[in-house]
């Protein structure tokens, strides 16, 4: 390839997708909506088998725009060697956490070790997942050195991270994108095939710096919301209402952006992505105060707000032991049905641990996942002593849910921020 920047610059080249997860089915179908033919690559026969028959499994990909990409030239696939006519090929896998908190490679380095297996001279390579800073380099490079492939010479290699944010209006055409190549000449590779499927590219200096970068970004959040729920325990201490302070505070038009207490934090970014900052700060022998603090309180506030369950229920002569409650919304943020890593399932664990008979009631998430947290689902408010808003969706008739049951604890301010007035609900 004699230009490889003007050819990604043109429309004729092919993008290859590994995962097609909530991070790649989006990314694929951005590609071939650009009029780029796609070609989705994931290991699960059963995801590929109800992709190619345009059964979407994310919320944010409907059934018929799927039906319509496939129609428009996205193919899917569990043969990796067909990666091999693409172009373009974006490695979008997960990155969790192992049981100790230390960051799981596994999807990667597997991702990593088939790219190099299947991967041509001409090729971009780029990581998208959510990673430590130096991942790019220290994997992904080192797997395409490893079968003699150099970067430059033969492929080109870079990390974008992904900037998804599920149940959101905001699409991943839409998004602007952060890249970093691992020399100059990658980054503007990377950069001119990006900016045909993006309306804004930044780039920056090299793929570490895109890697933090990605950390920053939920990293500011992690600490802020750590920051607020610490300050709607102190403000319940000293009986101030935290969300009239909010209110008030966000008055201010410069030097504040609000952010609003909650039973905990969940998801796939904000619980995770400041843990792979704070392991490859002890790596540099360097300590993550902010993260370290703010993990501790949102890691706390779960059981902090089954505690203040307990204590209206003891308010009104009601043992936790017994009694029956209602818990509303599993998943982890409102009007989607991803419950990881949720907060939510988290306080009533809780409370289940200390007798509390638990059911619960989620239009978004099906009855299958309910069960997985050891809970049976509900389609009624009627014969609870208690109902506890965990996840505020915005189809829940929370007038039905006050009139049904004798009191209601409401960790989201559902019923004050929709102007619903009633004298049952206790707010976090």
């Amino acid at each position: 390839m004699d230009n490889p920047v003007e050819f990604f610059e043109g429309n004729s080249w092919t993008c290859g997708v590994v995962g097609l997860g909530y991070v790649g089915l989006p990314l694929a179908l951005t590609a071939v909506s650009k009029g780029h033919a796609a070609i989705g690559f994931d290991t699960s026969e059963d995801r590929v088998r109800r992709l190619g028959a345009a059964s979407s499994p994310i919320d944010d990909v409907s059934d018929a725009d799927l039906a319509s990409a496939l129609e428009a030239g996205l193919s899917v696939t569990g043969d990796a060697d067909d990666l091999k006519l693409a172009d373009a090929i974006f490695i979008c896998v997960p990155s969790p956490l192992g049981r100790n908190r230390q960051p799981d490679m596994s999807y990667i380095q597997s991702a990593a070790t088939t790219v190099a297996r299947i991967a041509r001279p001409g090729q971009l390579i780029s990581l998208e997942s959510t990673t430590y800073p130096g991942t790019t380099d220290d994997i992904l490079v080192t797997a395409l050195a490893d079968v003699g492939l150099e970067v430059d010479r033969d492929v080109y290699v870079a990390f974008s991270p992904e900037r998804v944010s599920p149940g959101d209006e905001l699409k991943t055409a839409e998004i602007p994108k952060v890249v970093g190549g691992v020399s100059a000449l990658s980054t503007a590779v990377a950069a001119a095939a990006y900016s045909k499927l993006v309306p804004n590219v930044h780039a920056v200096s090299d793929a570490k710096t895109a890697e933090m970068a990605k950390l920053l970004e939920n990293t500011y959040r992690a600490v802020n919301i750590g920051l607020i729920n610490e300050m709607a325990q102190l403000a319940h201490e000293i009986d101030i209402d935290i969300w009239e302070v909010i209110e008030a505070a966000a008055t201010k038009p410069f030097g504040f952006q609000a952010f609003f207490p909650g039973p905990g934090v969940g998801g796939h970014c904000i619980p995770l992505d400041p843990q792979f900052l704070a392991w490859r700060a002890k790596e540099a022998n360097f300590t993550t105060r902010f993260i370290d603090t703010a993990e501790q309180v949102n890691e706390g506030m779960p059981a902090w707000t089954a505690r203040r369950v307990g204590s209206m229920l003891n308010k009104r002569g009601l043992p936790i032991f017994g009694t029956r409650i209602l818990g509303v919304g599993i998943s982890y943020k409102p009007d989607i049905a991803d419950d990881r890593e949720s907060a939510s399932a988290r306080v009533l664990v809780e409370l289940r641990n200390q007798g509390a008979e638990i059911e619960v009631y989620d239009p978004l998430v099906p009855p299958d996942r309910i069960r997985r947290h050891g809970f049976e689902p509900s389609t009624s408010f009627d014969g609870y002593s208690a109902a506890l808003i965990l996840t505020d969706h915005q189809g829940i008739d929370y007038n039905a849910i006050s009139a049904a049951v004798p009191v209601v604890f409401d960790s989201r301010n559902a019923y004050r921020r929709r102007g619903i007035e009633v004298d049952n609900v206790e707010v976090l």
